[in-house]
């Protein structure tokens, strides 16, 4: 048989990709002596002989033709196993890498799949959160083109679409185009390795949606959830490798500390909690209300969720002397959309406790009067709480919140009442337990009153002790009085 050898001389020995060759010979078309396909096509790549046979030698002869201006008029290389064209290699990888992208999970779904199977087990908070931090990456992960919704919207419909009550619901005329864009234009969960689409997770991680930083708490939460998404995904077999493992980005993060100026002094403290009956009405009693709810940020530390779950059957009020609230339950606010309920507040346990164990925390006479005279006011509100709004519902934290911002204007001098000084109820916390560390009490009965650690209480109020820093200035200055450095 004829050989054609199409290959220019200064190239054979070289191959454009490792496995590839320009060493080609081709054959022509010669009959097999089969019936079903007589015509057979030959060719060798680096002395690897291929072959084909084909029905008619028109096929045969127009399949020659193919790979002679392959090597030839394009001067390609082939691959040596599969005696291919680097071209018809190339566009064979492409199509398997499309056919797998196209197999992959697509992002929406995978947060669908992946916030279901841990709903049941999840508080509120914590369902509201994951939900927060999906969106959050979610904005980086859909393509964007004309007709892209607003960001917010796109949030706003993920927080809704993830849910899994609404899985087979109509979203909200609202959010529907921007529902339909995140469950149509959203990426393959395997973009996530793609470094410009990282890239920009890391961003959306960082930055809230008006383009300014994200407190250091929520980037911490939001990566946490990404973190723990990114591991399911590995589980699932969507992803190689966790990409996010890669990052050692450096992030200005939080740490908690307590900030001096929102804590009040007594004398302050008084002044707020008194103001607080002046807010609303006299009929409607909105502050008067809520008096004594303040009243146990401030003398027993608890956190406005477990004010708002106290019930009358928690509380011992003796008619002298010191009392005791056992604490058994809060009631944080997460949405409607995350609780089993339906309602706003979730229902749980305490936080960082197991759910059946309780927390009794001693409370001074003087609360112990408030809370009598309270109660002797208003009654108990629904399920024995000692807490209710004007129907006997659950206090919500917009009522607490708008009560409290116009007690500081009525208690707090003009030039106070934009600093941060108790700018929240949750201060209120925070004074007490300023006031139990000045006093003396050890911080391991500290925290427990208060539901904390020791750990965190030393490192979050440290720098709230009085007399730290003189003590540190008075070292100071002894260490300069040794070394003759004084005037």
């Amino acid at each position: 048989m004829s050989t054609e050898n199409g290959t220019p001389a200064g190239r054979r020995q070289r191959s454009g990709r490792p496995g590839f060759s320009f060493d080609v010979k081709l054959w022509k078309v010669s009959k097999t002596g089969r019936k079903s396909r007589p015509w057979r096509l030959r060719w060798v790549v680096a002395g690897r002989v291929h072959s084909e046979t084909y029905a008619t030698s028109a096929l045969a002869e127009s399949r020659r033709s193919e790979l002679w201006q392959a090597m030839n008029r394009r001067g390609e290389a082939f691959e040596i196993v599969s005696g291919l064209p680097e071209s018809e290699v190339r566009a064979a990888e492409e199509a398997a890498e499309a056919a797998e992208v196209e197999a992959s999970l697509r992002w929406f779904e995978f947060c669908r799949q992946y916030v279901a199977g841990r709903w049941r087990a999840s508080a509120a908070k914590t369902r509201e959160g994951m939900a927060d931090g999906l969106a959050a990456v979610s904005l980086a992960m859909v393509k964007r083109g004309n007709g892209v919704p607003a960001d917010e919207h796109l949030r706003l419909a993920f927080r809704w679409g993830i849910v899994p009550a609404n899985a087979r619901e109509e979203p909200p005329a609202d959010l529907k185009a921007a529902h339909d864009w995140l469950t149509t234009e959203d990426r393959p969960v395997v973009d996530l390795l793609d470094a410009v689409t990282f890239e920009d997770v890391l961003y959306r991680l960082s930055y809230k949606l008006d383009g300014t930083p994200a407190a250091g708490d929520t980037y911490k939460r939001r990566r946490r959830t990404l973190n723990a998404a990114l591991e399911h995904a590995i589980v699932m077999g969507e992803l190689p490798e966790n990409p996010l493992q890669r990052v050692r980005r450096k992030h200005l993060s939080s740490n908690n500390v307590v900030d001096r100026r929102v804590l009040v002094n007594a004398v302050q403290a008084r002044q707020l909690l008194a103001a607080v009956s002046y807010v609303g009405s006299w009929d409607r009693c909105r502050g008067r209300r809520l008096a004594a709810f303040y009243s146990v940020l401030y003398y027993a530390g608890l956190r406005p969720a477990e004010a708002v779950g106290l019930r009358v059957s928690d509380c011992y009020l003796p008619e002298t002397g010191w009392g005791t609230l056992t604490l058994r339950e809060t009631r944080p606010v997460a949405g409607k959309l995350w609780t089993d309920s339906g309602e706003r507040h979730d229902r749980r346990g305490l936080k960082a406790r197991e759910a059946a164990t309780d927390r009794p925390v001693p409370i001074p006479p003087v609360l112990v009067a408030i809370l009598q005279n309270h109660l002797k006011e208003f009654g108990t509100a629904k399920e024995g709480r000692v807490f209710g709004n004007e129907r006997g519902g659950v206090v919500g934290s917009s009522t607490y919140w708008r009560v409290w911002q116009e007690a500081r204007e009525y208690a707090l001098p003009p030039e106070r009442v934009f600093t941060p000084l108790a700018g929240r109820p949750y201060d209120l916390r925070h004074a007490c337990i300023t006031r139990w560390l000045n006093a003396g009490v050890p911080i391991a009965e500290v925290a427990r009153r208060v539901g904390n650690s020791p750990e965190v209480i030393h490192r979050r109020y440290h720098g709230c002790i009085d007399g730290h820093e003189e003590a540190a200035n008075e070292k100071i200055a002894k260490s300069l009085e040794e070394d003759g450095d004084t005037a």
